[in-house]
């Protein structure tokens, strides 16, 4: 190989590197909103960690231990799309990236955590800015009669609850009993 042809791989090789180590950027789609590139799995930016959450008839009252279908509507409130399994095409089998509704239980009275690891339900499409779907949530009432709080958010697997990154949950109180 002579010296002109070694320059030009080397350059090439360079080039390549330098591409697949960028950090993807937003990109603006048709409707002039921001959108993940659609290629592969990953986070939501920091702005697209905003949603509004809506139960539809929650019981307000559970025998301990009882499982119950709770009917959330989830909003992207966000400007940013939100693929529902990260990407438009998610091949992992770790669920990592997915965007799902899931619960916890608080205490009523001062707000402790009873539990985090209840119910969690994947969205069932993606959501452009804007766009409400609706999932089945299956919740598990605590074992200990009382006064709870049940908390609804969204979550992105193995990334952030929406919570922690500043969008509002949505709550009821539930009187759990015998």
């Amino acid at each position: 190989m002579n010296m002109r042809n070694a320059s030009l791989v080397f350059a090439i090789c360079c080039a390549l590197v330098m591409t697949s180590c960028s950090k993807p950027t937003l990109t603006t789609n048709n409707e002039g909103t921001n959108a993940i590139p659609p290629g592969r799995p990953q986070a939501l930016p920091e702005n697209g960690f905003k949603a509004s959450i809506t139960l539809v008839d929650p019981p307000t009252k559970l025998r301990a231990g009882e499982k119950q279908t709770l009917r959330v509507k989830i909003k992207n409130a966000s400007d940013v799309m939100w693929y529902a399994r990260g990407a438009e095409f998610n091949p992992s089998t770790d669920n990592k990236f997915y965007l799902a509704a899931g619960n916890r239980w608080l205490r009523s009275d001062d707000e402790s955590l009873i539990t985090d690891m209840d119910g969690r339900y994947g969205l069932n499409k993606d959501l452009k800015p804007g766009e409400e779907t609706e999932v089945p949530l299956v919740i598990t009432a605590p074992k200990e009669p009382g006064e709870y709080l049940l908390e609804v958010d969204a979550v992105q697997e193995q990334v952030a609850w929406f919570r922690d990154k500043g969008s509002p949950t949505a709550r009821t109180k539930i009187e759990v009993v015998k």
